[in-house]
Order: C-alpha cells, then structure tokens, then sequence
C-alpha cells in the first residue's frame, strides 16, 4: 500500500508541474503518525494544565483527539515543500464536529497560530481558512463575504460520516492545493514561502487519524 501511495504521489507530482522527472524520483514518503505513539509531536492547548494524553491517545493503530479542549499538536521539524497525505473519520456513534490541518505554522503558539489550515469541518473539508493573517490568493467568487479569510472549495468531495475520507494537500513554493477523496476541491497562490509545522487541531468533535505521510519537495 506504501508502495502504491508513493507510485500515486510521484504521477501527481509530476501532473501538478511542481517538479520535474528526474527531482520526482527523488522523493520518499515519510510517516509523520507512526501508527504506535505521538513520536515527533508536541502539543499547545489553551488549556495549560492539560496535557497531550488528555486529548490525544493512539488505539490499534488509529490517532484519536478528544475535541477538547481546543489546540492542535505539532509537528517537531519544519516544513517548507511537500505533499501531504491525511486519513480521517468522525468518530462512530457520536456527532461528527470541527478539526482542521495547519500548514506552514510558524510564529507564537497560540489559539490559533499564524497559518494556512485545510478545513476538517464535517461537510466542509477543502475549505481554506487564512489564520492570523497568513496569505493566500484565490478565485474571488468562492471568498466567503461574510468572512474574507474563509475561502470556500468549489465542490464537496467528502463521504458522509462516519467514513474514512482522505486529504492529499500539496504545498510548494507559494502554491497551495487541496484534494478530496482524489478530486482537486481548492486551491491558491500567493501562499508565505516559509518553512514551518503542521498541525492537527482539537476543536470540537472527536475525530480519528490512520495516516498522516508525506513527501519533502525540498
């Protein structure tokens, strides 16, 4: 399976015109969640006498949040160029909520840090929200008028809950672009060239991870 997301990932590089033949056949996937712990995380919540445990916690393989209190965990090095590969699901039996992927955080770690987030919001997942002032230019008939940080996809790709969706999210250069389940949903230019962490939010709602790969573009 590895195998077959790297092979899928190298023909959408090369599709996306990010890299060329021979710097694609350079790429490897990495397993940010390793399926056992929080290895390479740390957390901030806005609660400072919770802990990580308190919120996160891995179970047969699946990376569970809580929901509450609101915050995120991060990832501990720094990310400029990549593609991003995230499976999630609401949480069976309970009402599916809020949650987001952070990317590029970089600055004060606060609620909610300086940042371009990939919507997790049931229902909502493509939409792009612009945090603390981050920039990012897209088409202007899908920037929501009540919210100009709120830029909304142009299609909904998501399965129902609570069924495993999945996110490819490539990040290069001042290039952003969202897909669900395969279909491109989002995307825009104009993005901070800067390296930073990504970050899975806490925000409401219990939500599951059973993959969290990516692919260094740098």
């Amino acid at each position: 399976m590895r195998i077959l997301w790297a092979v899928a990932l190298w023909c959408l590089v090369l599709a996306s015109g990010v890299l060329d033949a021979q710097e694609a056949k350079r790429v490897q996937v990495v397993k940010l969640f390793n399926g056992r712990d929080l290895a390479g995380w740390k957390a901030y919540l806005a609660d400072p006498n919770a802990k990580m445990e308190d919120v996160w916690r891995v179970e047969d393989g699946i990376l569970i949040c809580k929901g509450e209190p609101p915050g995120y965990i991060y990832t501990e090095r720094d990310y400029k160029n990549y593609i991003l590969k995230v499976e999630w699901r609401w949480a069976p039996g309970k009402p599916p909520g809020n949650s987001g992927v952070l990317l590029r955080v970089h600055g004060e770690h606060k609620i909610w840090p300086r940042s371009v987030e990939a919507q997790l919001m049931h229902m909502n997942a493509g939409d792009f929200w612009l945090i603390d002032g981050a920039p990012l230019q897209t088409d202007p008939e899908y920037i929501d008028k009540n919210a100009e940080r709120h830029r909304w996809r142009k299609k909904t790709a998501e399965k129902p809950a609570p069924e495993w969706n999945q996110y490819e999210i490539i990040v290069y250069n001042d290039q952003i672009i969202l897909k669900v389940n395969g279909e491109v949903v989002n995307e825009g230019t104009g993005a901070e060239v800067v390296a930073g962490k990504i970050a899975l939010q806490s925000e409401g709602g219990e939500i599951h991870f059973r993959t969290v790969e990516i692919i260094a573009l740098d």
